[in-house]
């Protein structure tokens, strides 16, 4: 079943300069979605769209049945909660421990203090972290961090998790770590779309590989098949 279509779809910034052009793409539910292609190609544009941050000039978003374009500023909040993001930078709160990051996105939404301990004690202990749940970022490696930084994208229960260069700080070994726990993610029914530079990390995950070429969709390779 179709999770995101887009048709037809332009970006052009105030600059002048063209992101996204004639833009045509689907994802189904419950795939693994690498975006790979050359700086300013436009990914970073790309998936910023999909979770509302930038509007498209022109043609169609749908994320989840929702025009995502078209939604006024005041309804974003409905279609984010369907939606994680985790970046290169962790961006965790260095005051708050593990387990006050996590909650915290729970909390934003209003939900009830008993309701977040069991869903930040189950998503911790999906990514490997619940024994650290007292512990500070400080406290943590690169890669303990990023693991809490998915986890908090998570904890709502998102349909699509977007990953823009989630190991873009990490060594190899720690880089394969965290791809171990999206494939897991990912195996449990969350859509999953990452932005990577890393080509090892694509060969080794074998997924589906969409490479971008100056806004547009140069080559799509159905999982298993890019090389």
């Amino acid at each position: 079943m179709e999770l995101i279509r887009l048709a037809n779809v332009k970006k052009t910034y105030k600059t002048g300069v063209t992101a996204i052009q004639d833009l045509n793409l689907s994802i189904e539910k419950g795939q693994f979605v690498f975006i790979i292609g050359s700086t300013g190609c436009g990914k970073s544009t790309l998936i910023k769209m999909l979770y509302r941050e930038e509007k498209p000039t022109s043609g169609e978003i749908i994320v989840g049945g929702v025009n995502v374009g078209k939604l006024r500023n005041g309804k974003v909040y409905k279609i984010r909660r369907k939606i994680g993001v985790v970046f290169q930078d962790y961006k965790l709160l260095p005051k708050s421990t593990v387990y006050e990051n996590v909650a915290f996105a729970l909390e934003i939404f209003g939900v009830p203090k008993d309701e977040i301990h069991s869903k930040v004690i189950k998503v911790l202990d999906l990514v490997g972290l619940k024994h650290k749940i007292k512990s500070y970022p400080a406290q943590l490696s690169g890669g303990e961090q990023q693991r809490v930084a998915i986890a908090r994208a998570i904890v709502n229960g998102p349909k699509l998790l977007i990953c823009d260069e989630p190991t873009g700080n990490l060594d190899p070994s720690t880089s394969m770590e965290i791809m171990k726990v999206l494939e897991e993610i990912n195996r449990l029914g969350t859509t999953i779309i990452m932005v990577t530079h890393s080509i090892d990390i694509v060969k080794a995950l074998n997924k589906r590989v969409i490479v971008l070429d100056s806004g547009r969709v140069l080559k799509d390779y159905p999982e298993g098949t890019y090389k």
